[in-house]
């Protein structure tokens, strides 16, 4: 049960779920045509290969599914711990996460299989980024457990048993989000092509600015 949501939370939640909606409606359109946001499904297709022998599948999935892994790596090193709380070094875990999406457009663009690498490493460094936050298990590249929730709530309500309604409320809000982004990206995506992804990797690079200066005055102000 969540009884207490920062502002802060709301809206760094639904940001990075927006741009996590538009690497990915970028990665599925681009000429690789790969979702880069979740590995369900990716490992999914991963098997299917490997059960059609198909080698070149094989090692493209297997490296976007290796990329996801080393990107929340990356944020357990740098972060280095999953509990959202203001002060931590997420700055420059999202100064990191934009370099990668400024990579991973130009090398979309030249149509290079690592682009998705460098989408999909971005996305596992945001999504280990902040994992939980006062009970709630937060993932702001993909939807299914906040699905999952929500219907379970919705169980909960028809039975007449407790509803944690600021949950329902937090997981709505990433889930329209994250459809949003998905929208956005769809359409930016017709006229720039795979070079939308300079738009959430500058936005993403932004905020890294902001929160970094927000921390380094909060620490002078307590000394």
């Amino acid at each position: 049960m969540i009884y207490k949501l920062e502002r802060w939370a709301w809206w760094g939640g639904a940001l990075l779920a927006s741009i996590a909606g538009t690497v990915n409606a970028v990665g599925l359109q681009s000429y690789a045509h790969q979702a880069v946001t979740h590995v369900t499904g990716t490992t999914s297709l991963l098997t299917l290969g490997i059960a059609h022998a198909d080698g070149k599948a094989i090692f493209n999935l297997a490296c976007v599914l290796g990329s996801f892994v080393a990107g929340a790596a990356l944020s357990g090193f740098i972060v280095q711990n999953s509990a959202l709380k203001l002060g931590r070094r997420y700055g420059v875990a999202l100064f990191a996460e934009s370099l990668l999406l400024f990579g991973a457009s130009a090398l979309m663009g030249s149509h290079l299989a690592i682009g998705s690498y460098f989408a999909s490493a971005a996305c596992g460094l945001q999504n280990a980024m902040a994992s939980t936050y006062s009970g709630a298990i937060l993932r702001t590249t993909h939807v299914t457990g906040m699905f999952t929730d929500c219907g379970a709530a919705l169980g909960h309500l028809l039975r007449g048993a407790p509803v944690d309604w600021i949950r329902v409320r937090l997981y709505s809000l990433l889930i329209a989000s994250f459809a949003v982004g998905g929208l956005t990206g769809s359409l930016l995506f017709g006229v720039f092509g795979s070079a939308t992804l300079y738009f959430p990797a500058a936005l993403t690079g932004a905020v890294a600015i902001g929160y970094t200066a927000y921390a380094h005055q909060q620490r002078n102000a307590a000394l």
